[in-house]
């Protein structure tokens, strides 16, 4: 690793680390996926203690009480969707400054004046934000797992498939990540290429699943895999396989998105000619 690179991924590593981004993110994603077994849990004993108003109204909420309590899968599954939806807008809209944002700010002139090189300004990019998300989902499912076998009656999940379900929200995470540093740095307007990731990730999911498009070897339903997972669904050795194949697909696609913004950094030229410096 030449001298460049290394400082190029100090500078991306402390104003991740810092400047108390990561901390934020790390709070946000673990809290959510601690707070929703709790909030499901809660939702229950709160219904059961209210049952006698249920019955003057002439509804019967035991089973739906005893559903909402009975076993931890449910309160694991239900911490996917906050770390793919909620955990996933807080990441992006934190890394704009990294996905675009400095450029806006001018912030990249002097160093490229200098000879940074696109190499160096990119990888540190695709090296730390999209491997910091993954390592959050999986310790976000982990404390989920840690908190619905305490208070679920029923520990009906096991740690391989806390693990599985771990791992393809983080791969998921990864995706998006990668699309907006891609868009991000490509554009230089952070703030449009996390509006239109954002959208992406709550819209492209609903959509495929709608039109009935299959989870396998599709890299948009991720976050439907990795709630499936939860409760064993896919622990065998053909859907293994399936699963393989559509996280290789999801790398290839974040491969994709970082040769994408390598190119647009080598394309773009520094303008001196008038009396503004544009990117």
């Amino acid at each position: 690793m030449n001298i460049q690179i290394k400082a190029s991924f100090k500078k991306e590593f402390l104003a991740f680390f810092r400047t108390n981004r990561f901390l934020i993110i790390a709070l946000v994603i673990i809290g959510l996926s601690v707070l929703s077994p709790l909030l499901i849990t809660g939702l229950s004993s709160l219904m059961d203690s209210m049952s006698d108003v249920y019955n003057d109204l002439g509804m019967d909420v035991s089973e739906m009480t005893g559903m909402l309590s009975s076993s931890a899968s449910i309160g694991v599954s239900s911490s996917v969707s906050d770390i793919t939806g909620a955990g996933l807008i807080v990441f992006l809209l934190l890394i704009n400054r990294a996905a675009g944002g400095e450029q806006k700010k001018r912030t990249v002139i002097i160093p490229r004046s200098a000879g940074l090189r696109s190499l160096a300004y990119i990888l540190p990019k695709f090296v730390i934000y999209p491997l910091s998300a993954f390592v959050l989902a999986v310790l976000a499912m982990i404390a989920s797992w840690a908190v619905s076998i305490r208070v679920f009656d029923l520990n009906d999940v096991t740690f391989g498939a806390v693990l599985l379900s771990g791992t393809l929200s983080g791969v998921c995470l990864m995706l998006y990540v990668c699309f907006h540093l891609a868009l991000g740095t490509a554009t230089g307007k952070a703030g449009m290429s996390a509006a239109v990731c954002i959208a992406a990730s709550v819209l492209l999911p609903n959509i495929l699943s709608a039109t009935g498009s299959g989870y396998m070897y599709n890299p948009f339903t991720l976050e439907f895999l990795a709630a499936s997972a939860v409760h064993n669904t896919f622990i065998s050795g053909t859907h293994l396989v399936d699963i393989v194949g559509t996280v290789i697909f999801a790398l290839a696609l974040m491969l994709a998105s970082y040769f994408i913004a390598l190119f647009a950094q080598n394309a773009k030229r520094i303008d001196n000619s008038g009396n503004e410096i544009d990117l």
